[in-house]
């Protein structure tokens, strides 16, 4: 917020046709550039911004997370997310996300108690998956079945009612992980696994995903640690296509749990949720290790139109911080798990060491990304690609609910309302079809 204290600011506009000229306030944040405010322009001026993919443009007052791309730096609340990966856990990150504070003690355990007793899911809502498909991609039937919830807990649908919304940020944290394993376990044919409440979020989420009756399934604490860091980074990444989905549907008075489908039909595209299993499809495509000074060779082409998935970032323009933590955990998952001769990650690895060290990608800023990283961490602990998405839409879930409820706390609430630059046909007169030619 500006400080009401401080002399008002200001911006000229101009219009060089009619000599014109229109003040408007300029606003400062706590940290980032300054905003103008145009919220009285189109009353004032008669003119509208034009603006397309609102990369310039400020569509809320949020105080959850902060990114600077020109510096490689991403706060949540303030806090680095390389502190929080290193000595927080992903529950710990949605109570921060939540609250805009860490917890203490008992209020940690408090927040892990409802979530933990909260995994279980309405058992009709089993025979929503014999509705699906077996090869139905993981992403349509979670789109399904989350915004299903809202035909099962009627009680917490009032986005009016303080207490009834932090239930459904409950149930929707907490149920996210045990939708993703049923999906997952649908498509193999294996029986649903059910939650067990003495384990942690991550481990029961492996532990559901992975384990089948016939025999005991042991957690290995490495693999565990490494999906917590996999949820802590991927669980809001400030106003991006899937989080401002979630607002503008919030913005319409949806229930939470239509707010979080939209959210994840919005993060199911490539260019969003989907890049981490373009960047396996592209080492899959090169085959070999042997193959990769080729294909740097065509990335750094201008005349080639191949496009390298995994390196760079439309907000990053230094490395990005996620993707330092992703690398560090990508090479303690492979040591654990012994691999070194799956050629994919060999692919992954030879890739990663040339970019690093070519003057052309170091100068051009285009280090691999976390989902570069991720993609591989995933496969190697047994992950289908086609669950690559799902397992963002339920780190992403706690940045969701965060934004769901601080907008839901604003004072003003306005409908989202985007305008537009119309191109097309003025007034036309409509024509007899026996006329038309």
């Amino acid at each position: 917020m500006a400080d009401s204290t401080a002399p008002a600011r200001t911006v000229t506009l101009t219009d060089d046709a009619t000599g014109k000229s229109w003040k408007l306030p300029l606003i400062s944040g706590s940290t980032g550039p300054d905003v103008i405010d145009i919220r009285k322009l189109y009353g004032t001026t008669g003119l509208f911004t034009f603006d397309p993919g609102f990369t310039s443009t400020a569509a809320c007052e949020s105080r959850i997370t902060f990114i600077d791309g020109d510096k490689g730096i991403l706060l949540h609340r303030g806090y680095p997310i390389e502190q929080l990966a290193e000595k927080s856990d992903f529950l710990e990150v949605a109570y921060l996300l939540q609250y805009g504070e860490l917890p203490n003690t008992s209020q940690k355990a408090d927040w892990v108690h409802h979530i933990t007793y909260h995994t279980m899911v309405h058992e009709q809502l089993i025979r929503f998956y014999s509705g699906f498909r077996r090869d139905a991609h993981p992403m349509a039937v979670m789109c399904g079945v989350v915004g299903g919830l809202a035909a099962f807990y009627h009680d917490s649908l009032d986005i009016h009612d303080e207490y009834q919304r932090l239930v459904s940020c409950h149930r929707l944290i907490a149920k996210l992980p045990t939708l993703a394993a049923m999906t997952y376990k649908y498509a193999m044919g294996q029986p649903f696994v059910y939650p067990q409440n003495s384990l942690s979020y991550a481990e029961n989420f492996l532990y559901m995903m992975f384990s089948v009756p016939a025999e005991p399934y042991k957690i290995n604490p490495v693999l565990a640690r490494a999906m917590d860091k996999i949820f802590i980074l991927h669980a809001d990444h400030e106003q991006n296509a899937s989080t401002s989905t979630v607002r503008l549907a919030s913005s319409s008075g949806a229930n939470p749990f239509a707010c979080m489908a939209a959210g994840i039909t919005s993060l199911w595209g490539p260019a969003h949720g989907g890049a981490n299993e373009a960047v396996l499809k592209m080492l899959m495509k090169i085959g070999s290790k042997d193959k990769v000074p080729e294909i740097i060779r065509r990335a750094k082409d201008p005349n080639d139109d191949f496009r390298l998935m995994g390196f760079g970032h439309r907000v990053y323009k230094n490395y990005d911080p996620r993707a330092k933590i992703m690398r560090e955990t990508c090479h303690e998952v492979l040591r654990e798990l012994g691999i070194t001769n799956d050629p994919l990650l060999e692919t992954a690895m030879e890739m990663e060491r040339i970019a690093l060290q070519d003057d052309y990608f170091i100068q051009k800023k285009l280090y691999p990304n976390v989902d570069f990283y991720s993609g591989i961490i995933l496969r190697a602990m047994g992950f289908p690609m086609s669950m690559f998405t799902v397992l963002f839409a339920l780190a992403r879930t706690a940045g969701w609910v965060a934004h769901w409820q601080e907008q839901l706390r604003e004072d003003e609430q306005k409908i989202g309302r985007p305008r537009q630059l119309y191109t097309g046909a003025t007034h036309r007169d409509f024509v007899e079809l026996a006329k038309r030619g």
